[in-house]
């Protein structure tokens, strides 16, 4: 399928905050937000069943998604600003005026494949066309871009695409599961909306402290990349291409799956206290991935986000908008994790490093210059997502998401989590390979379900 004749684009136009009661605003970067200074947007893609008339989508849905978006984003102007690191500032800065929008595009597919897009399997680059474009440049970038395409007789999907270092996967879902919210009251008549509490941001900075200098740390990693004095803002090139081949699969854990993965764990590795079921998911798919694809080098690394808010002396609210979270890992031998044993050594490995947190989850933070030597020796597993940021309820007043998908976990190696559409207590994985070795991780991820 050529991209540029799956969709066709209906509007591409503006969307800012609602007048009434905005000024501006400007949010420093906190060391948290450094981290993820030049990284790759983030993408998701929320599919919403409808099957009324195409005139009853552009007369009614789509003037009530945008009309709750201005009001949403009275609460959201970071959302609607641009990123810059002006000379005189040690640490980049997001600045809102009045006046600023976000990109918002409206489209219609050409191609009646909205139940194939939300079945487990299908090719990449059919999504990658309801996914809206971030613009990036050395000066300045945008923070969050929003694409509505419908499907006629079918349905429609919301793709987003957000920067990673204005706020985290936390976040990002707070502004959705807001708009979410606005747009189900249908308040078209009111122009300010009030939130309830645990929908609205919280964004004192002060609360960040950084006692040890890591902000500091991270700045001098990117002035110093490709410069001195190197403050350009455009996304950097990871190196990981998707082919054009690539799938997009979606494989689920159910909650009997993850009692008898935690069982066949505890009785192996005769542990004290419960496993928890992030660990017994990414461990056995951790050991899918890496018998897969069989990897050439001596280890593998396996690097996860940590949410800090709660773990934070003093800890701050759950609300906080931002980036709040810290990269921490697991390495093991690579021959470990293909025998037989793969499954156990991954989920000591990963419980191990989940127990180092207790000394507190700022030691030991991942830097972009370990992140990048481990790169050079080793296969890097990374993840994306959580269960709980409960994707499968953001509700706009058309009913649950038939599907929520991220596709650009194929450019930063990583597979992402969240909880299943399914099944009460279970896991949803997403991953992008080719075929051929999407076909080996299910034969290995189905046959080791039935071995248990």
């Amino acid at each position: 399928m050529e991209q540029s004749r799956a969709v066709k684009v209906v509007q591409e136009c503006q969307v800012s905050p609602a007048e009434e009661g905005t000024t501006s605003m400007s949010l420093p970067f906190t060391f948290f937000d450094v981290l993820w200074l030049r990284s790759p947007p983030v993408d998701r893609i929320f599919f919403y069943e409808y099957q009324n008339s195409t005139s009853s989508f552009f007369d009614s849905v789509l003037p009530n998604l945008k009309h709750s978006l201005s009001l949403t984003l009275q609460h959201f102007l970071p959302l609607a600003g641009k990123i810059t690191w002006p000379l005189d500032s040690s640490f980049p800065i997001i600045n809102y005026v009045p006046g600023d929008a976000i990109s918002f595009t409206v489209a219609e597919s050409n191609y009646d494949n909205f139940n194939h897009l939300c079945s487990n399997f299908c090719e990449v680059v059919e999504l990658h066309p309801l996914i809206p474009h971030l613009p990036t440049s050395h000066e300045q970038a945008s923070v969050l871009a929003l694409q509505v395409t419908l499907f006629p007789g079918s349905g429609f999907c919301i793709g987003i695409a957000s920067h990673h270092a204005v706020m985290d996967g936390k976040s990002s879902i707070l502004f959705l599961k807001a708009w979410a919210y606005a747009c189900s009251k249908l308040l078209e008549e009111s122009s300010f909306l009030t939130l309830p509490e645990h929908l609205t941001p919280f964004y004192d900075r002060s609360m960040i402290e950084d006692t040890t200098g890591i902000g500091a740390r991270y700045v001098k990693d990117w002035l110093n990349l490709g410069g001195p004095n190197n403050r350009s803002l455009k996304v950097l090139n990871f190196g990981n291409t998707i082919s054009n081949e690539a799938t997009k699969g979606s494989f689920e854990l159910t909650s009997s799956h993850i009692q008898k993965l935690k069982q066949h764990a505890q009785s192996e590795l005769k542990i004290n206290g419960r496993l928890s079921t992030f660990s017994v998911a990414c461990a056995y798919v951790s050991q899918c991935l890496v018998k897969t694809e069989q990897p050439k080098t001596k280890g593998v690394a396996f690097t996860f986000s940590v949410d800090c808010r709660s773990r934070l002396d003093p800890p701050i609210p759950s609300t906080y908008f931002g980036n709040c979270i810290v990269g921490h890992r697991f390495m093991d031998e690579t021959h470990k994790l293909l025998g037989n044993e793969g499954f156990i050594n991954a989920c000591e490995g990963l419980n191990e490093a989940l127990k180092r947190l207790e000394d507190g989850v700022l030691n030991g933070a991942l830097t972009m210059y370990t992140l990048m030597q481990f790169a050079r020796d080793n296969r890097i597993l990374s993840i994306g997502g959580s269960p709980r940021f409960e994707v499968y309820s953001v509700d706009f007043g058309w009913g649950r998401p038939k599907k929520v998908d991220m596709t650009l976990i194929g450019e930063t190696a990583a597979f992402s989590l969240s909880e299943s559409r399914n099944d009460s207590g279970g896991i949803e994985i997403g991953l992008v390979l080719n075929k051929s070795e999407m076909e080996a991780f299910s034969s290995h991820f189905f046959q080791g379900l039935k071995s248990l």
